[in-house]
């Protein structure tokens, strides 16, 4: 039986809210479908070790949770801020029968990027598949409204912190493992609003190919998932309430993606099965034209 893809998820008008960040999944209203009760695995990733950047929530909770019921430990990087959403997540991978490392601290310093690397190969032996997806973002009207400590959180979060984590866990992949970031559809069709957020997803996308052949030499694959509009704590936390309440509707399917969604491309991408994709941007977007 198939199902209607553009009314499988809800719809735009949202109710308006928001949040401070880094947000709460429990407090929106809806609540992001992480495929809590949906996902089903088939052992794609059985045996593997991953550690997923900003994996409490949204996008990083449906990967956590998708890779565990695929066979993976799983370990979440997350602020100290969004443990309650931490240890929901941690509910499902080990409900799916994996463990789950909660690893609290901000990944924009160096240490704490490095720090969590290596409670990863200390706790499991060693690391297989690393999703970088944690981020900032900030909405602004004007160039005047952003500020200066602004964008350099902005690119710390986003850019500075995924080499940190990379260039700490590659020493550490061995021949057959993955890198998976996420970019964004920003980084191909820039919005004004999300300036600095926009200009890092495009240096991610290009990370990602420049990486992608760094590495192939070594057997270890990078690509990068490119998410339209999401419904996650980022929405709530960093766009005004008029754009909560018609968020995704720019979409072909008139609204947005839910994390469980994403998770598919995530776990492809992870998978043995893609050895020879590597320096791919992979869109999930709704349809939204971005090439």
């Amino acid at each position: 039986m198939t199902t209607d893809p553009r009314t499988r998820f809800p719809e735009p008008p949202f109710a308006a809210q928001s949040q401070d960040f880094p947000g709460l999944s429990a407090r929106m209203k809806p609540e992001p479908d992480s495929g809590e009760q949906s996902y089903k695995g088939s052992g794609k990733l059985a045996g593997k070790i991953a550690l997923i950047t900003g994996g409490d929530s949204g996008i990083g909770r449906a990967v956590a949770i998708a890779y565990a019921r695929e066979g993976a430990d799983v370990a979440i990087s997350y602020l100290e801020e969004e443990s309650e959403d931490a240890r929901y997540t941690e509910r499902f991978v080990r409900e799916a029968g994996r463990e789950c490392l909660l690893l609290p601290g901000d990944i924009a310093t160096v240490a704490q990027s490095h720090a969590i690397v290596a409670q990863t190969v200390e706790r499991f032996g060693r690391l297989d598949v690393l999703v970088n997806n944690a981020a900032f973002q900030a909405t602004r009207a004007s160039l005047d409204e952003i500020s200066e400590e602004e964008w350099d959180r902005t690119f710390q979060v986003n850019i500075n912190a995924m080499f940190y984590v990379t260039k700490a866990a590659a020493k550490h992949l061995k021949p057959g493992s993955s890198i998976v970031n996420t970019s964004s559809v920003n980084s191909k069709h820039p919005m004004p609003s999300l300036l600095a957020y926009s200009a890092t997803k495009a240096a991610i996308a290009n990370f990602t190919v420049g990486l992608s052949q760094m590495l192939a030499e070594k057997g270890i694959r990078v690509n990068a998932v490119l998410p339209g509009p999401v419904w996650t704590p980022f929405i709530v936390t960093g766009m005004g309430e008029d754009s909560v309440v018609s968020f995704g509707e720019q979409s072909a399917m008139s609204r947005p993606g839910q994390p469980a969604e994403l998770a598919p491309a995530y776990v492809h991408l992870a998978a043995d099965e893609s050895s020879y994709t590597t320096g791919a941007l992979y869109p999930v977007h709704g349809g939204m034209a971005i090439f």
